[in-house]
């Protein structure tokens, strides 16, 4: 049986599905190098202009697979190199949405948290509780936590492992929106195929400049845009949106 199930519709939308519900979608090691693989390749395929990071309809995942870590040493750990998996999703060039259902919990919710946006399910529930086995996030969580939320509800909820109900992770800007339970695939499909009918280097770049200015002072960030968008003027789809503009019609855009 596959780990992830994945499908590209005519718009250039992929959905990535994670595919091992007997164990809640536990990142094992396995899920991580199918889950590596699929985005190294979704990089590359010119088909693929925005991606849907799912769960399936009843959980996203429950986090690291215990049973593989409960009997690993410190050596174990350094020599699986979990970091290079999480960095392949953490870099991925296109934008990444993941439509969450039901529990996001540890490595669940640190794989979330990669997207670039978040699409939950009213009843979805949002935790880092790794300090209740005695651990600590190791995939992400107590950076992008703390970037998402500030420092004092980020400790809130990493130092007690505490759930964060969608609502209140979308209060917290943690996630982008809330919406029914069943419609969390639609709703993350109709964004992602709004993403991908718009120009692709102009969204790649807006995605670049933006994750890469987070972390810099603002005047470097302010650089980075200032170069982002001269380079716009080079391409076709430029063009193509300006002149549609201009003469009243929908653009097409072509990628280059």
């Amino acid at each position: 049986m596959s780990l992830l199930l994945k499908s590209v519709d005519d718009n250039g939308v992929a959905t990535l599905t994670l595919n091992r519900s007997e164990a809640r979608n536990a990142l094992s090691m396995d899920m991580r190098y199918a889950l590596t693989d699929a985005f190294n390749a979704m990089s590359t395929d010119d088909a693929v202009h925005c991606v849907v990071l799912s769960g399936g309809k009843k959980f996203f995942a429950a986090g690291a697979d215990i049973k593989e870590m409960v009997a690993s040493t410190p050596v174990d750990i350094i020599l699986r190199e979990i970091e290079r998996h999480w960095q392949v999703i953490a870099k991925f060039p296109k934008p990444l949405i993941s439509a969450v259902n039901g529990y996001a919990l540890g490595g669940g919710f640190e794989l979330a948290m990669h997207a670039d946006i978040i699409i939950a399910g009213e009843s979805a529930q949002f935790a880092c509780p790794e300090v209740r086995l005695g651990l600590i996030p190791g995939g992400g969580g107590t950076q992008r936590l703390v970037r998402a939320a500030g420092k004092a509800q980020a400790m809130r909820y990493l130092l007690t492992g505490d759930f964060i109900p969608a609502q209140q992770a979308c209060d917290l800007g943690i996630i982008s929106d809330v919406v029914p339970d069943e419609k969390v695939l639609e709703s993350a499909h109709t964004l992602a195929q709004r993403i991908a009918a718009l120009p692709p280097i102009a969204v790649r770049q807006i995605k670049e400049v933006t994750l890469a200015g987070v972390e810099a002072p603002l005047d470097v960030g302010l650089a980075l845009e200032r170069r982002g968008t001269q380079l716009m003027f080079a391409t076709e789809d430029f063009q193509e949106g300006a002149n549609a503009f201009l003469e009243k019609r929908p653009p097409e855009f072509k990628g280059r």
